[in-house]
């Protein structure tokens, strides 16, 4: 199961009250306040983790608490602190504070993270309160209130490379053998109804995330076919493969079917359409590829791979143009 938005509650803990104490020991009279500090509650934390993929495990847990502190002790022993509440999310999640819409957090790196509500501090004990004046303070600190904060939790996936083009156009083939990923795969449209991500190692030393993109159809800028949802996972990938059937089971034409996916990119981000893109006619053993190969070349005026996922042919080619990509986007000259 894929989850990309949750909304959740968060309580930061309470700080633990301050003690009210004296000391009493044989032989020492008038031994005075001894009340220690109560402990301060626990934050409440979200950290991007690699090891997380997903917002599936905050499903059906609406409400987040971390621990309250402890109160202080007599012999002016502080309470011991909270424990915080850490929530795990994978990189590329942002968090918005839900009554105000506004960004928190953009969490892009592994190990990132923020505190989204902070926990109150422990109260003064009556140790605090002694002075010239009041030798016997029987006064102490409640405690302060941990924050709370309603928050909303977004994922747009992050990767290298995307795999983008029409429903059936052999996205999650072409992912699965080029990296160790189990998408579903089948003969019918829409069988990706989320993002899969699978690493693409290269040789012993590289390696890059590739995601297959679920598939996108004409409108989906306006949010048709749950453009909105697809659309979004698009935007924090370097670069673009762009798959194109050539004899699609919906008759329609392979070119058209190009140019409306690219249209849709630009439409819904102009960003999205200036990305490095390597153009792929697949099903290279089918009758029509060849001819739709060259259509496409001459309609764009660059060179277009003919690739079959599952004959193997033109991977190799494939893998090397996107490495060399990659790395022109990493050392720009």
């Amino acid at each position: 199961m894929f989850v990309d938005q949750v909304s959740i509650f968060c309580k930061a803990g309470d700080g633990g009250p301050g003690a009210c104490s004296f000391r009493r020991e044989a032989h020492i009279p008038r031994g005075g306040p001894d009340g220690g500090d109560g402990g301060r509650g626990g934050h409440v934390v979200i950290e991007a983790d690699e090891n997380v993929s997903s917002l599936v495990h905050l499903v059906g847990v609406r409400h987040w608490h971390a621990e309250n502190g402890h109160p202080g002790q007599p012999t002016l022993k502080a309470g011991r602190m909270g424990e915080e509440k850490v929530l795990r999310v994978p990189p590329g999640t942002i968090i918005r504070d839900a009554g105000r819409g506004y960004v928190l957090k953009d969490l892009t790196e592994h190990g990132e993270r923020i505190i989204i509500a902070k926990a109150g501090e422990g109260g003064k004990g009556n140790t605090r309160f002694m002075s010239s004046t009041n030798r016997a303070p029987r006064e102490f600190g409640p405690g302060e209130p941990g924050e709370q904060r309603d928050i909303i939790l977004e994922l747009k996936v992050i990767a290298d490379v995307g795999l983008i083009g029409k429903p059936n156009a052999g996205k999650s083939t072409l992912l699965s053998r080029l990296s160790r990923a189990t998408p579903e795969i089948a003969n019918y449209p829409f069988t990706t109804k989320y993002p899969n991500l699978g690493i693409v190692r290269v040789g012993h030393e590289r390696q890059f995330v590739m995601a297959d993109i679920p598939g996108l159809i004409e409108g989906a800028h306006a949010g048709v076919g749950l453009g909105h949802e697809f659309l979004k996972h698009v935007e924090r990938t370097k670069m673009f493969i762009h798959l194109v059937e050539p004899s699609p089971d919906d008759q329609t034409d392979p070119i058209e079917n190009y140019l409306n996916i690219r249209e849709e990119l630009r439409l819904y981000d102009e960003d999205l359409a200036l990305r490095p893109e390597i153009v792929c006619v697949t099903k290279c053993e089918l009758e029509d590829a060849e001819a739709t190969a060259e259509l496409l070349e001459e309609r764009i005026g660059r060179p277009v791979l003919r690739i079959s996922s599952v004959a193997g042919k033109g991977l190799p080619q494939l893998l090397q143009q996107t490495v060399r990509k990659l790395d022109e986007l990493q050392n720009p000259e």
